[in-house]
């Protein structure tokens, strides 16, 4: 199920919102240019999995990032990632070498 709530880029950027710190989903709506209905459908698919949290302070609801999820995530692509690497050390190559020539 996580995969598939990545899938969608919108929920990935609200992740990368939460990533710096906890905010109300006025921000949000804000930030992401939805109306507040949308940015609150993709608040409830990223809470269903497990993604997101919410902490009630009186009349405001703080969404927090909950990054346990993404650990099955990054477990799954380790295997992948030699491949990165790779073409990563190719490109530091290569920047490398152009720098010589200049």
């Amino acid at each position: 199920m996580t995969f598939e709530v990545l899938a969608e880029p919108v929920r990935r950027r609200i992740l990368d919102l939460l990533r710096e710190r906890p905010r109300l989903v006025g921000e949000l709506t804000a930030e992401l240019g939805l109306s507040q209905p949308g940015t609150s459908k993709h608040l409830r698919v990223l809470r269903e999995a497990g993604l997101v949290k919410v902490r009630v302070d009186a009349q405001r609801r703080w969404y927090e990032l909950d990054p346990a999820p993404l650990a099955a995530v990054d477990e799954w692509l380790a295997p992948y990632r030699w491949m990165w690497a790779d073409r990563f050390d190719a490109l530091e190559r290569h920047l490398d070498a152009d720098s010589e020539e200049t």
